[in-house]
């Protein structure tokens, strides 16, 4: 990435109503304004998933203003990296972006104990991004 311009980086599943949701949460959180954020799903849910956003309430995130978002051209355009999360081949490919792709578990349909590791893992993955980027991630 450039010095003079923050990295920006686009979080994509299906929904857009948990995994790419809290992916986006804690990368603006722990990124603190360093990097450009965005979340989108192939086929948006109505809404976020209510176990996600009290997953998220635990650590100190409040994300129950969030919407989810339709996946565009231009979000994939405009984003240096672009994490995918069981989206499939529904999220369009340009040469020269970084292209990420992280299994984890849907939480859709799930508590929030089932969420609470997919949470922990996507956080621990965010602060390795971070890394990566060289970003420092927020305390």
């Amino acid at each position: 990435m450039s010095a003079t311009r923050k990295p920006s980086v686009l979080f994509v599943c299906v929904h857009n109503a948990g995994r790419s949701q809290m992916g986006a949460a804690f990368l603006t959180h722990l990124g603190a304004g360093r990097v450009e954020v965005r979340s989108a799903g192939s086929a948006p849910a109505a809404t976020v998933n209510p176990a996600v956003v009290e997953a998220m309430r635990e650590v100190g995130i409040d994300i129950s203003a969030e919407t989810p978002k339709v996946l565009t051209t231009e979000a994939v355009q405009s984003s240096d990296v672009v994490i995918t999360m069981g989206c499939g081949d529904a999220c369009p490919y340009f040469p020269g972006k970084r292209y990420l792709d992280w299994t984890l578990d849907d939480p859709a349909g799930q508590g929030v104990d089932a969420v609470r590791p997919i949470r922990d893992d996507i956080e621990q993955r965010v602060r390795n991004l971070l890394t990566e980027l060289g970003v420092r991630a927020r305390a």
